[in-house]
């Protein structure tokens, strides 16, 4: 199992992140504002995913980049692999809907991505 340490949880969790699926071998990449790790795991809430959701259905496979927004100093960056989860119900949705950054918006799911591999960017 892959551990996420408390310094690349705070990355994640304080920095927008590039998420990226894949269909019919055409990649498609979103921002994503907010992420939380649970047990090395990363959460993120769907509120407008309908493309991203699509991919899903066909192919979980999913990457992920997320740097410190202050790009100038200590440039650190992280590509993130794994395989993609969707929600639209039970525990997790619920958890994203009880999130503080979601409280303005639908919370129409959850994507629980289970990390296969986390490389540095220099």
């Amino acid at each position: 199992m892959i551990k996420i340490d408390n310094k690349l949880k705070n990355l994640i969790e304080k920095n927008a992140l590039c998420l990226t699926t894949v269909k019919n071998n055409k990649p498609h990449a979103i921002a994503v504002a907010y992420a939380k790790v649970i047990k090395n795991k990363i959460l993120i809430t769907d509120n407008f995913m309908k493309e991203t959701k699509g991919n899903l259905k066909e192919n979980n496979n999913v990457a992920l980049a997320v740097w410190n927004r202050n790009w100038e100093k200590n440039c650190i960056g992280f590509e993130i692999k794994g395989k993609a989860k969707y929600f639209s119900s039970g525990k997790w949705r619920e958890f994203v809907k009880k999130i503080p950054e979601n409280k303005k918006y639908s919370a129409k799911g959850a994507i629980l991505i289970t990390i296969s591999k986390i490389k540095k960017l220099a």
